[in-house]
């Protein structure tokens, strides 16, 4: 279940999950999840089905590679400080369920899938 955008603009990485979990078990996913560390970064690690769009060229990309803005939005980088820039962003643009995930990849790995290489 997606938190509600007025009560936080986070999501924690045992929430998404349950989403991609429920997802996958519907054969389908109706958000986006968003990598928004360097494509450096991105070959290390990812989170499967991630779509990157570097914080640096956030400004010029996001909007055209995300034209649904009611559809909610996943952002996550190494530790959480990208992505809570991207989400601000974005939900200044209008896409009101945008969440930045607490603690990045980094916490991703720890918590939930320690397959995924920590740098």
């Amino acid at each position: 279940m997606w938190p509600s955008e007025s009560e936080t603009s986070e999501i924690q990485p045992h929430e998404l999950a349950s989403i991609l979990a429920d997802a996958g078990a519907a054969k389908g996913r109706n958000f986006a999840l968003i990598d928004c560390r360097e494509p450096d970064e991105f070959e290390v690690c990812r989170i499967e089905g991630a779509q990157l769009i570097p914080l640096s060229n956030f400004v010029f990309e996001a909007v055209q590679k995300l034209p649904e803005k009611s559809l909610p939005i996943v952002v996550y980088c190494h530790h959480g400080m990208r992505s809570a820039q991207a989400t601000t962003f974005l939900r200044k643009k209008g896409y009101a369920r945008t969440f930045s995930m607490a603690g990045g990849i980094e916490t991703w790995s720890v918590e939930i899938d320690p397959e995924i290489p920590r740098y």
